[in-house]
C-alpha cells in the first residue's frame, strides 16, 4: 500500500511530460510540480513576453493544484522560482508576495535559468503541508 496520492485538476495546465501536477506523500506533504504560464483550457502560453501576466498565471495554476489537494497558500512551506532573466525578479516578487502573509511566508529559492518549457519566462514549484 502506497502513501502517495496523485493530484490532478483541469483548473491548471495538464502536464507536458511524464509527471503529475502534484503528489500528496505520507498523507501530509503536498509536492506541486513546476508550473509555467499555460492556460488550462487551451494549453497555450499566456502573456508571451509579459513577466507579470505569466507570473499571475503561474500563481493561478499553483493555486488550482493546491486547492485540488485541499490546501491553500497558508500551507505552503517551500517554493522554488525559476526565471530566465533575474532582472525580472522584482516584478515576479511583487506578484508572488501578494499571495503570502510576510510573517508566515514559506522558505524560498529563486534561480536564473537559461530556458524554460514552452519559452516561458518564469516557473514555480512548491511544497505544502496539510495541517
Amino acid at each position: 500500500m502506497s502513501n502517495k496520492r496523485v493530484i490532478q485538476t483541469e483548473q491548471a495546465a495538464a502536464p507536458v511530460g511524464p509527471y503529475n501536477q502534484g503528489i500528496i506523500a505520507s498523507g501530509e506533504f503536498v509536492f506541486v510540480s513546476g508550473q509555467v504560464a499555460l492556460d488550462a483550457s487551451t494549453g497555450s502560453l499566456v502573456g508571451q513576453g509579459d513577466i507579470m501576466a505569466q507570473t499571475k498565471q503561474v500563481m493561478a495554476n499553483l493555486e488550482a493544484i493546491l486547492k485540488a489537494a485541499n490546501v491553500g497558500w497558508e500551507n505552503v512551506v517551500k517554493t522554488t522560482i525559476y526565471v530566465t532573466d533575474l532582472s525580472n525578479f522584482s516584478t515576479v516578487n511583487k506578484v508572488y508576495g501578494s499571495y503570502f502573509d510576510p510573517k508566515t511566508a514559506p522558505a524560498r529559492a529563486c534561480i536564473e535559468v537559461s530556458g524554460l518549457p514552452k519559452g516561458a519566462l518564469v516557473e514555480m514549484e512548491c511544497i505544502a503541508m496539510k495541517m
